[in-house]
């Protein structure tokens, strides 16, 4: 098939970026996205112009570092997947698909299409632990009882990778989805308990610092989420936080 793209350019994180418009010619629908934009630096290297930055790194939707957004929504037209996973079959011949970095004042552009996620790090450093000792002689973990429902919920907000499509998606760059992802992961199982009030605080605030916006429970989040977490997170997260902040 033949493409027309429409790529955001920007030399570095304090140069004024712009779209630029590249045409590409004879790509396979079983091509990956990510594929395709090889094809187009293979391209634009022969004729010695300077290649689009993306960043990606396992390919496998698991490290969510491939994250574009793509014709208006993050990781492109699919449904519950990654950037990498998404396929060109997607897409028809004569198409005009246009490429950007996710936008937030919390993930700063750093060159093209790639961005600065570092505000997440900081977010998870600030709460996203346990003191518990879980190594050496402890307790084998499949004898501490757990309520089922607790450890499905639990296991399905770890499943998080932190690629930042939900604060892509929200209208107010809202993180909350992320953040209420990783306090009840802990918060649901018996090695989170130490550090539970303190977590949900500490992590809220630091959220609030990197200058995330407020979550109006759109659910655009949940919907645009390769990994489906769900907005009830959001609800427990709510919660936590009013218990940790009640005397």
């Amino acid at each position: 098939m033949n493409l027309k793209l429409k790529i955001w350019r920007q030399k570095n994180s304090t140069a004024k970026g712009k779209i630029v418009d590249y045409y590409i010619n004879e790509i396979s629908s079983d091509m990956s996205f990510l594929e395709m934009l090889d094809v187009l630096n293979a391209d634009l290297i022969k004729k010695g112009e300077e290649p689009v930055s993306f960043d990606h790194d396992c390919r496998e939707g698991i490290c969510g570092s491939c994250s574009l957004h793509i014709n208006g929504r993050p990781h492109g037209p699919d449904g519950g997947i990654t950037t990498c996973q998404l396929h060109m079959r997607k897409f028809k011949d004569g198409d005009s698909i246009v490429i950007e970095p996710f936008r937030s004042k919390a993930f700063p552009i750093v060159k093209d299409l790639i961005i600065d996620r570092s505000s997440f790090d900081r977010v998870q450093h600030a709460g996203a632990f346990v003191s518990v000792n879980t190594s050496g002689n402890t307790q084998d973990a499949n004898a501490t009882p757990i309520n089922k429902v607790d450890a499905d919920h639990a296991f399905d907000a770890a499943a998080c990778i932190g690629c930042g499509a939900c604060v892509a998606a929200c209208k107010n760059a809202s993180a909350m989805l992320f953040v209420s992802a990783k306090v009840s992961q802990y918060a649901l199982l018996p090695q989170g308990q130490v550090e539970r009030k303190k977590r949900v605080t500490d992590m809220v605030s630091q959220m609030d610092e990197e200058g995330f916006g407020a979550c109006t429970n759109t659910g655009a989040c949940e919907i645009e989420c390769p990994k489906g977490i769900s907005v009830t997170n959001i609800a427990r997260m709510n919660r936590e936080f009013i218990e940790s902040n009640l005397k």
